[in-house]
């Protein structure tokens, strides 16, 4: 049962506000939002022929360790010919725009868990219909940062409690906006847009759900290891693959994902892309997270 109560508006990139700040957010109450855009449907366009993303992610595939997971020709083009397919919005266009003119590391980021979470889906879900399902919510997962302040998102020192409160809605507000532009309370980007941050174990948020859409997980797992693996504001370093692989193998261990999409993630990163049932991933930690990081952490009061 949808029951969430907003401590921040959610507007759209034009600055419309959906729901204000205290609203409780249910299913009657999102069905009401999605009824107030007049407007038939957002005109659909295809992502890859948008602006230049086409060439961003072609140079995003030429960066480690980028470079060798899509270093296999034959997957790579059946991923294209996944991407080629989907068609979003015009409006989650032009927030991809918009970060890209204003935070690139969002933007490269939303790009680059579309591409990773279709390859994944190609090893992990072996309907093609529901890969396509599939890709078309990856470029959208992080469509509520753009009720995020521009300065936040780009924030190198903690974040105070309000800061970080406001950033951990973003789930809802994707929700809510990906619900509003295809005029559909059901819509799959949308439902991953709100719980991708969400865990097998509950200890997830927005809602502090159990999740166990394999879909949905899919999104999940990539977006964490993207954000490791590259820079951002808070972490002047990066994670090095390998720790990166280990953290996640921490997630695993602990119940809060599978092991298959793990697997799948490490075979990835592997030359010779070994079959993810056949191997198991090794539980030995060498690596060491980046100096000066400041993500989770929360400003004094």
């Amino acid at each position: 049962m949808l029951h969430i109560e907003l401590q921040y508006p959610i507007h759209t990139l034009e600055n419309k506000e959906l729901l204000p700040a205290g609203a409780i957010l249910t299913e009657e109450t999102l069905r009401k939002v999605v009824n107030s855009n007049g407007r038939a449907p957002s005109k659909n366009m295809s992502l890859m022929q948008f602006n230049t993303v086409r060439t961003d992610i072609f140079e995003f595939f030429n960066n480690p360790p980028y470079k060798t997971i899509f270093e296999n020709h034959e997957d790579t083009e059946d991923v294209l010919g996944v991407m080629e397919q989907v068609v979003l919005p015009l409006p989650v266009l032009e927030s991809l725009e918009y970060f890209r003119e204003y935070d690139f590391h969002t933007y490269r980021h939303m790009l680059m868990i579309f591409a990773l979470s279709t390859l994944l889906a190609k090893i992990l879900v072996p309907d093609y219909q529901r890969r396509i399902h599939n890709a078309t919510s990856g470029p959208s997962h992080d469509l509520g940062k753009i009720c995020v302040p521009i300065d936040v998102l780009l924030k190198r020192d903690p974040l105070t409690k309000d800061e970080r409160d406001i950033l951990f809605q973003h789930p809802v507000a994707g929700y809510v906006l990906l619900c509003y532009y295809t005029k559909d309370i059901n819509n799959f980007s949308a439902k991953v847009a709100r719980d991708h941050h969400e865990r097998m174990d509950g200890s997830g948020y927005a809602r502090g759900i159990r999740q166990h859409d394999p879909l949905v997980e899919i999104v999940a797992v990539s977006d964490v290891y993207d954000a490791l693996i590259s820079p951002r504001p808070y972490r002047p370093v990066t994670f090095d693959n390998r720790t990166a692989l280990e953290e996640i193998t921490l997630m695993a261990q602990s119940g809060k994902i599978t092991w298959e999409v793990l697997q799948a993630l490490v075979s990835l990163n592997r030359k010779d892309k070994p079959d993810f049932r056949d191997f198991e991933v090794s539980l030995e930690k060498r690596g060491t997270p980046p100096p000066d990081n400041s993500y989770g952490k929360t400003a004094p009061q």
